[in-house]
């Protein structure tokens, strides 16, 4: 009798783990994820100062993301300026 309640048992959590799984993210979604990551310097993040991103890294972290900063400055900048620049003609 146990042996039949434990194999129930078994099949029952086994079916529910594998419908967790269907819930998952997409895998575009976790390249995202990733490549957020990498620009919020989560990669210079060591296992001696987890969560947080290293002391030795963190003047590397801030001129990235003001590179990233600027970047995004001059695309916005880039895109206004072009339609500014053909009413001008």
């Amino acid at each position: 009798m146990k042996k039949i309640a434990f194999a129930a048992l078994s099949v029952i959590v086994l079916a529910a783990s594998s419908s967790a799984f269907a819930e998952g993210k997409t895998r575009a979604q976790v390249y995202q994820e990733l490549i957020e990551a990498q620009q919020n310097g989560l990669n210079y993040v060591t296992d001696s100062s987890y969560p947080d991103v290293n002391p030795v890294f963190a003047r590397q972290v801030e001129q990235h993301k003001q590179a990233l900063a600027a970047q995004a400055a001059a695309a916005s900048h880039v895109a206004s300026g072009s339609t500014t620049a053909g009413s001008a003609n």
